[in-house]
């Protein structure tokens, strides 16, 4: 952390920004309701925060509509789909199981989140109603929910995340071969090949 800059304490903070607004503590609930069941009956994307001895992680995940699924209006679960194999999230889960699930819906300038505590199963039965297909996960993260409100959607809006004229030209950023072939030092493969190698990871066995 860079020295020569004055960090705020918590006391200096209070004094900055205003209570939140009552209404807003009073939508905080310790459980599912109908409107967030709604609403992850549609999600298809979130972003799992966790942490363990080693650090912090943000990890996305996405899936079919009812990626999350509620176990009852305490508890939801969700697959654990093959990416780079790191299993960060995985590991800090079994290092200090506190997480937070922050949902995007695409058109939608809301956010819903989700924090409580996660473990890992094997459950056949929380696996298979998680199934894409006739793809079953190898293992399931559970959550026992600890709080769960919607957000607003002011970032989004900041961001213009999903104007047409927000998105970026694949051509304007170096591609995924390129930066792999730098990043990893890889001498033996063109960095053509490592894009193409990219693009069918993307759209093959997305589920194992």
């Amino acid at each position: 952390m860079r020295e020569d800059l004055a960090f705020l304490d918590e006391a200096q903070l209070d004094a900055l920004f205003e209570a939140p607004a009552a209404m807003v503590e009073r939508a905080t609930t310790r459980h599912l309701t109908e409107f967030h069941h709604e609403f992850l009956k549609r999600a298809t994307f979130f972003v799992i925060a966790s942490g363990g001895t080693d650090g912090f992680d943000a990890s996305p995940r996405g899936g079919s509509a009812g990626l999350v699924h509620p176990l009852d209006d305490h508890t939801v679960c969700f697959a654990d789909w093959p990416g780079n194999n790191k299993i960060e999230t995985l590991r800090n889960i079994v290092r200090n199981p506190a997480v937070g699930l922050v949902f995007l819906f695409p058109g939608l300038d809301m956010f819903m989140r989700i924090n409580g505590k996660a473990g890992i199963t094997q459950d056949m039965a929380i696996r298979e109603c998680l199934a894409e297909g006739a793809k079953v996960p190898k293992v399931a993260v559970v959550v026992a929910i600890e709080a769960v409100y919607f957000h607003c959607g002011k970032a989004i809006n900041r961001a213009g995340l999903w104007k047409s004229e927000s998105m970026i030209d694949r051509r304007s950023v170096p591609s995924p071969g390129t930066m792999m072939k730098a990043l990893a030092e890889i001498e033996d493969m063109p960095a053509a090949d490592l894009d193409q190698h990219y693009r069918e990871s993307m759209t093959k066995d997305l589920f194992g």
